[in-house]
């Protein structure tokens, strides 16, 4: 098999060369980190846990007209994704009060807010992803105000959508970000949906007993990160009860399997 070309490595995952004109492959790395890469580690079978639920997420997303850049999943760690010019921006969308806002404004960690709230921080881990206003993006040019329309309305339609599937499941869904980009048409773009969604950029707790699904348990060193992974993916229907979290892992896999 030919070397692939490596586009980008970010955090979480790496961006290949796609097998045609306009598509990236993306693979999910085990790699974790927090508090803008100042802890890091690895949560073992992560990326393949993310790849799934992301998956499973898209799909379900694009059958209700949601735009994104998930075209199919490829393997395990791998799926093949369109190739967008990322927006510089990461919308945080906030139904509880939670991690960073509760530190930053006073209020107690779990406090139900009136109304949904849309964050906007600016790409750039030099920087920390300071938080930003739409002033700024507007002034900096780093979206036009029919972007911002576009963005804010997708990711209220995802919040919506998303808060009603992890209810189903027994989940709250506290928080979530999301990343967005552009798909040129000669001199016309559009917005869509890019990234992932997994317990890694959502803020997931049992409805019941308030328990962290997220990596939240890495942050606060509270452990259990697979398992809470793993919980995610089998309320989701995606990991049958029970399953040995080795076939997680590719090369424990192939040998299972006698190849």
């Amino acid at each position: 098999m030919a070397r692939r070309r490596q586009i980008y490595e970010g955090k979480a995952k790496i961006l290949y060369e796609g097998p045609e004109p306009g598509t990236l492959i993306q693979y999910f790395k085990d790699d974790a980190t927090a508090f803008n890469a100042q802890k890091k580690g690895t949560i073992s079978g992560k990326g393949v846990l993310n790849n799934r639920i992301s998956e499973h997420i898209f799909t379900l997303l694009g059958n209700i007209g949601v735009p994104t850049h998930f075209l199919r999943r490829l393997n395990m760690r791998e799926q093949l994704i369109r190739q967008v010019e990322i927006v510089p921006l990461e919308v945080i969308v906030r139904n509880v009060a939670a991690g960073s806002m509760s530190k930053r404004l006073g209020i107690e960690e779990g406090t139900q807010l009136p109304r949904t709230i849309l964050e906007y921080c600016l790409k750039d881990d030099a920087l920390g992803d300071p938080l930003v206003t739409e002033e700024h993006i507007l002034c900096f040019g780093w979206a036009s105000q029919d972007e911002l329309h576009d963005i804010a309305d997708l990711a209220i339609r995802v919040n919506d959508f998303l808060s009603g599937l992890f209810a189903g499941v027994g989940i709250r869904l506290v928080d979530f970000k999301l990343e967005f980009g552009r798909i040129w048409d000669n001199d016309f773009s559009r917005i869509i949906l890019a990234d992932e969604i997994s317990p890694d950029n959502c803020r997931l707790w049992d409805a019941a007993s308030g328990e962290k699904l997220d990596k939240d348990r890495f942050r606060r060193d509270l452990g259990g990160e697979v398992e809470a992974y793993q919980e995610v993916a089998r309320r989701l229907g995606l990991l049958p009860e029970g399953a040995d979290s080795a076939v997680l892992d590719l090369e424990v896999h192939r040998k299972r399997r006698g190849k």
